[in-house]
């Protein structure tokens, strides 16, 4: 992450906090607040380790081969004998 990027996280975690906040004013200690609360700390711990880190850099993808298609037409003798789909064992010669 970019040092913009982890700015706009921990403002971001700030204003969960905040949030958290007024529902513990609102709810008090309900289970629900505190897991909350929870999640906004490992939120805030997390971002600090990426912090601490240097990105990752990605891996370069694998180039794809490319098989070429030719544009003229197959020999018809490759379709000799090869049943018809969904005729569904129909086998006639083919001349």
């Amino acid at each position: 992450m970019s040092t913009t990027e982890i700015a706009e996280l921990r403002r971001t975690i700030g204003q969960l906090r905040q949030c958290v906040g007024a529902l513990r004013s609102r709810y008090g200690d309900a289970s629900a607040v505190r897991r909350l609360a929870n999640d906004v700390e490992r939120l805030d711990i997390d971002s600090s380790d990426l912090d601490g880190h240097p990105p990752a850099v990605p891996a370069q993808a694998k180039p794809v081969e490319r098989v070429p298609v030719p544009d003229t037409p197959y020999d018809p003798a490759l379709w000799s004998g090869a049943d018809d789909e969904g005729v569904g064992g129909y086998k006639r010669d083919q001349r």
